[in-house]
């Protein structure tokens, strides 16, 4: 799949890593940045959405999603994304992500409204439950844009390059590819949410660290049965911390390489 990622903005609170673990499988382990452990809610919208092998289609290409997740790891390997749940305004992409990546998408009213440089943002879950489950926020990027420096939490947190999915007793994995994140810092005013909770995880009291990304241009890459054979490489400024290699082709095509890779 190809599409545009733009508007997104990242809000991010420390929680127990022991609240977390029954919402994740076992065959997984809750990530954590120097003994902490994150769940995220991530706003954006998406367009030209499409197979990578077609156009883009203006009843499908084009809607809004927002996402809690958090991070886990195999074994101290493969990092990467758990969703805890993802809404989208388009039914027919939430049908079919249910249906081929087995992900927990929701069909929900959305709202994007830009008011200057700042994105007022509001969701309202329809179907599948549990409900309620809406977002309503306004966010707004300061200062300058640049990739988030390797080893800091920021790029802990957003520059993420496998998701995982878990369906008929199986762990499946997948990659996205895209430039690194033209990160700025940001400021999140009107915060009103019940996704959290809607996915067992009680909000902090704490304001949440926010950050904004203008928009990457992005490949997805079907899912594949874990476990995969990793290898390590050397790690460069402004590049992953990791970089994954199958024995089989990936999607028929060589995987991206690192700093290039994250899921929104």
């Amino acid at each position: 799949m190809r599409m545009i990622w733009a508007d997104l903005g990242f809000l991010h609170w420390e929680v127990d890593a022991a609240a977390l673990r029954p919402l994740v499988p076992d065959a997984l382990e809750i990530d954590t940045f120097e003994g902490r452990a994150f769940v995220g809610l991530v706003p954006f919208t998406m367009r030209g959405v499409r197979p990578a092998w077609a156009p883009p289609l203006p009843w499908l290409s084009r809607f809004h999603e927002v996402n809690v997740r958090t991070y886990v790891h195999r074994k101290g390997r493969d990092p990467g994304v758990w969703f805890l749940c993802l809404e989208a305004a388009n039914p027919v992409a939430v049908v079919i992500a249910r249906t081929f990546w087995r992900l927990p998408y929701h069909f929900a009213h959305m709202q994007l409204a830009r008011e200057g440089s700042a994105i007022r943002y509001a969701s309202e879950r329809r179907w599948p439950g549990p409900r309620p489950a809406t977002c309503a926020l306004r966010y707004e990027p300061v200062g300058p844009a640049s990739p988030a420096p390797v080893d800091t939490l920021e790029h802990f947190l957003v520059e993420r390059y496998i998701l995982y999915a878990f369906a008929g007793g199986t762990l499946l994995s997948g990659r996205v590819h895209h430039a690194p994140y033209p990160l700025q810092a940001a400021n999140v005013e009107g915060l009103d949410e019940s996704l959290l909770a809607a996915c067992g995880v009680a909000r902090p009291a704490a304001a949440p660290l926010v950050h904004y990304a203008r928009e990457v241009e992005v490949d997805v890459f079907s899912l594949q049965r874990a476990p995969l054979t990793p290898r390590l490489t050397a790690q460069k400024p402004g590049h992953s911390l990791w970089s994954l290699r199958s024995s089989a082709p990936f999607s028929r095509m060589e995987w991206p390489e690192p700093g290039k890779c994250g899921c929104p």
